[in-house]
């Protein structure tokens, strides 16, 4: 029968304890093949999102800027801008939708991106209330992500002259007329920290290349990818 001195058997020991660790903080076959980098940048930044919205906003906008930038792994918050604080929001078409909160609520927070629906009257409503405007000066003044499609580019936008030159918006005259060297033929365009889109039909275009801004074009590509866009 072999025996071991002491020293030798705490040089076993030792070498087997750091087997053991070896192996745990090792990163596995299976996952070095299919856990991307990307996906883990994913898990461990939060990016959060303000989304605000009114009776008479754009649902499809809504849903698409929600949706996909949640799927990016965004914190999405949507905030009522009703007057009377209502988080029941009936939207241009007569679609019900919830808000997390009121914009009462979240006024003293900051986001990394406000990204702004259309539809009227529901732009506005946003551009009327005056602690959206409040937030919306600040964040741009900070160089933060801002995003606007359909009427909200021209109605809130430009009422508060945060809407670059070169801008685009829904293709109706009111609006082009307020928008400095309108974009006819893009249907998203990025101008500094400020992303613009025209409408129901580009959203989902438009919240890819807000998730894009934020978390990389490799995450954009996967997650456009599984939306088959």
């Amino acid at each position: 029968m072999r025996t071991y001195s002491t020293l030798h058997r705490t040089a076993l020991i030792s070498a087997v304890l750091l087997n053991r660790i070896t192996a745990l903080t090792s990163t596995p076959p299976y996952l070095s093949t299919h856990f991307k980098p990307a996906s883990l940048t994913r898990l461990m930044s939060t990016k959060t999102v303000l989304v605000p919205i009114a009776d008479g906003s754009e649902e499809i906008e809504t849903s698409c800027i929600t949706d996909v930038l949640t799927r990016f792994g965004a914190s999405v918050t949507t905030a009522s801008c009703n007057p009377d604080g209502n988080l029941l929001c009936v939207m241009s078409r007569n679609l019900k939708i919830t808000a997390d909160t009121n914009i009462e609520q979240v006024k003293g927070n900051e986001y990394d991106l406000i990204a702004i629906p259309g539809g009227m009257p529901g732009a506005e409503t946003l551009r009327d209330s005056t602690v959206l405007k409040d937030m919306l000066l600040s964040h741009h003044k900070s160089g933060r992500s801002i995003g606007a499609v359909c009427a909200a580019p021209a109605v809130v936008l430009s009422t508060h002259d945060i809407l670059p030159s070169g801008s685009t918006c829904y293709p109706a005259p009111k609006f082009m007329e307020v928008v400095e060297d309108y974009e006819e033929d893009e249907s998203v365009v990025v101008k500094g920290n400020v992303v613009t889109s025209k409408g129901p039909g580009t959203s989902l275009a438009f919240a890819l290349k807000m998730g894009e801004n934020l978390f990389g074009k490799e995450e954009a590509d996967r997650i456009r990818a599984e939306l088959l866009a």
